[in-house]
């Protein structure tokens, strides 16, 4: 069995905008700041020392910072926008991009509090996966966490993804924790598998959606 495949590298990665009901992730622009901080004081996720999210204070900036991250085809940063209201809910990203080994990691992700454990994270992994593999030709998509956030750790094992180790005091977080990063992945070849998974998962929250009772996550 061979592994060898045509060398070229990725051209720099354009933004893109994806949807699916009930989501629209497109590319994070400056004047998206203030619906972010409206999104995240639902949980005033920034207390959360796991997480990397501007406050009210810092937002902007760390708006600031991804857009230029984003020049430098670093990174490539997306706000999810809930489609029957209009509301940015979130964010996410590219990042880690390796252009010459086609490679690159989903992060950054964050909801507001209400959308959590919703059908909201499996269909934006859905659209960033079926972009990384489909549309890029993806060799593999990464996924890291900090090891104290067990919720995000059982949501990417959920997806399909593998545990491929622990990165060992890998960040200084903002709260001044050394992190430990576990990093899991899926491979191209993985992909069908994870996808049909999450179409399944989809359509159990829709069941769930209308009859009564609790949702499936």
């Amino acid at each position: 069995m061979t592994h060898a495949l045509d060398p070229a590298p990725w051209p720099p990665l354009a933004p893109v905008t994806l949807e699916r009901h009930p989501v629209r992730l497109r590319p994070l622009q400056e004047a998206d700041a203030p619906a972010l901080v409206e999104a995240a004081r639902d949980g005033e996720l920034w207390k959360l020392g796991y997480t990397m999210i501007g406050s009210p204070q810092t937002m902007a900036a760390w708006v600031a910072q991804a857009l230029a991250a984003q020049s430098q085809h670093r990174v490539l940063p997306f706000v999810v926008e809930h489609l029957p209201t209009g509301r940015l809910i979130g964010s996410t990203r590219f990042l880690n991009i390796e252009l010459a080994h086609r490679r690159l990691e989903i992060g950054n992700t964050w909801y507001a509090g209400s959308w959590q454990r919703s059908a909201v994270n499996t269909t934006c992994k859905l659209l960033l996966l079926g972009h990384a593999f489909d549309t890029l030709g993806a060799i593999a998509v990464e996924f890291r966490t900090d090891e104290r956030n067990a919720r995000s750790r059982q949501a990417i094992l959920a997806l399909g993804a593998r545990h491929d180790g622990v990165l060992r005091r890998h960040l200084i977080m903002p709260d001044g924790w050394m992190r430990n990063t576990y990093v899991f992945s899926i491979l191209r070849g993985e992909w069908p598998a994870v996808r049909e998974r999450l179409d399944e998962r989809l359509a159990r929250h829709a069941a769930a959606a209308a009859a009564p009772g609790p949702v499936e996550t």
